[in-house]
């Protein structure tokens, strides 16, 4: 974890298909201090967009998320994950496909792993999906930072043609169900 972390922050890396969707709707709930695009999970040291995309390296691309646990849990953070991607498609979100865009946790605690896996048992137990979810629950290997223009990429891009297709419709969902954990 960062210095930010080990000061009452904390750090969840969570994988919902395409970091730049993840991104946007992570960035504006109450308590999120910083979210940063990557990858994780692959066997490719040092691995970038280009190689990534390939489907070859096995990395995802994850969101890392700094937030102040007094303000949102990491529960509800699941639960906002859970909501604004399809946990029920192996290796695919919408047109996206491969192992690149698996929904995917990657839990930095014993007791973050724990809550990963009651919260899918609860999500499964009420069919809530209407599938089983298939999201993974993997190690935390190490996290490579996307390139810069990754960052931020949707607030950068809003008029971008994936960003009105697919990013505002999640970020649209976001404001109407969970307005009350946005920030002001």
């Amino acid at each position: 974890m960062t210095e930010t972390a080990t000061q009452g922050m904390q750090q969840a890396i969570l994988a919902g298909g395409c970091f730049w969707c993840t991104e946007a709707v992570m960035k504006d709930v109450r308590g999120v201090t910083q979210v940063e695009s990557g990858y994780i999970g692959g066997h490719t040291p040092h691995p970038d967009y280009r190689s990534v995309c390939s489907g070859t390296t096995g990395h995802a691309e994850a969101v890392r998320v700094t937030f102040d646990p007094a303000q949102v849990s990491y529960r509800d953070l699941l639960g906002l994950f859970f909501a604004t991607h399809d946990p029920t498609t192996l290796n695919r979100q919408g047109a996206d496909e491969g192992t690149q865009y698996r929904s995917a946790i990657f839990p930095l605690s014993p007791a973050q792993e724990r809550e990963a896996r009651a919260v899918m048992a609860d999500l499964d137990a009420q069919d809530v999906f209407g599938a089983p979810i298939v999201t993974t629950i993997e190690p935390a290997t190490e996290f490579f930072v996307a390139e810069d223009y990754h960052q931020d990429y949707y607030a950068n891009n809003p008029n971008q043609g994936y960003c009105r297709a697919v990013i505002a419709p999640k970020v649209a969902k976001l404001r109407q169900y969970y307005g009350d954990r946005l920030r002001a």
